[in-house]
């Protein structure tokens, strides 16, 4: 898969969607009864990257303030879904050192690599942060799905989509639009902004909600990355 085309017509179709008023609101985002966690492997940018970020952020701010908008802490790039967020996942009902072990296995034979995140590109119900990988990270995948189908752990990865970029979701719609022309034209203002590239010396392994937000993340452990 050519990453970039990949995300260009997911911009297209999204775009449209969104400039017609055909997007998707998220009715849970701010639901008190969404009980949707799992394990997750995460990649954080850097602050550079993060300052970057939030001037995009809140520049959509300014235009659409009732959306929902990810603040430092909780921006990531989802590695792996090991186990995706369902409904009254329970931690203590997994063996966290089994899982923190296999995944160790893989990630020592594995150096630093670096990610670019660069312009925006969107889906029906949110815009995200275009993130271009090496062949190292696909690697690690990878391994991991090997690994865990032999090891009778629960997983899920896979479960909703096969996993192959390494975009950051830094919008969501959780109410209509009221200022949509304007919003679009900061997208394309966007489009092919360079964000910065970073260098992924550490992963984490967190317990999280489905949308990572920082107070109900709980980070189980850090790998560190060999150094090139």
């Amino acid at each position: 898969m050519n990453l970039a085309e990949y995300y260009n017509q997911l911009y297209k179709d999204s775009i449209a969607k969104i400039a017609d008023g055909n997007y998707e609101i998220d009715h849970l985002i701010d639901s008190d009864t969404d009980q949707r966690f799992g394990i997750t492997l995460v990649i954080r940018p850097d602050a550079a990257t993060k300052v970057k970020i939030q001037q995009f952020v809140n520049e959509a701010k300014a235009i659409e303030p009732e959306q929902y908008f990810y603040q430092n802490p909780d921006i990531h790039i989802t590695l792996m879904s090991i186990i995706s967020c369902y409904d009254g996942f329970d931690l203590q009902s997994i063996n966290v050192k089994g899982y923190v072990a296999l995944i160790q296995q893989v990630l020592a034979r594995y150096k630093s690599f670096k990610i670019r995140f660069k312009g925006l590109t969107a889906s029906s119900s949110c815009i995200l942060i275009q993130g271009f990988l090496t062949d190292t990270l696909n690697e690690i995948r990878n391994d991991l799905r090997t690994i865990f189908k032999n090891s009778g752990l629960q997983q899920s990865m896979d479960k909703r989509y096969a996993i192959k970029t390494a975009h950051s979701t830094v919008i969501r719609f959780r109410s209509e639009l009221e200022n949509r022309d304007a919003l679009v034209k900061l997208i394309e203002k966007y489009r092919d902004f360079d964000f910065g590239t970073f260098e992924v010396k550490q992963i984490e392994l967190v317990y999280n909600d489905w949308y990572q937000r920082e107070k109900f993340v709980k980070k189980l452990q850090t790998f560190s990355l060999g150094l090139n």
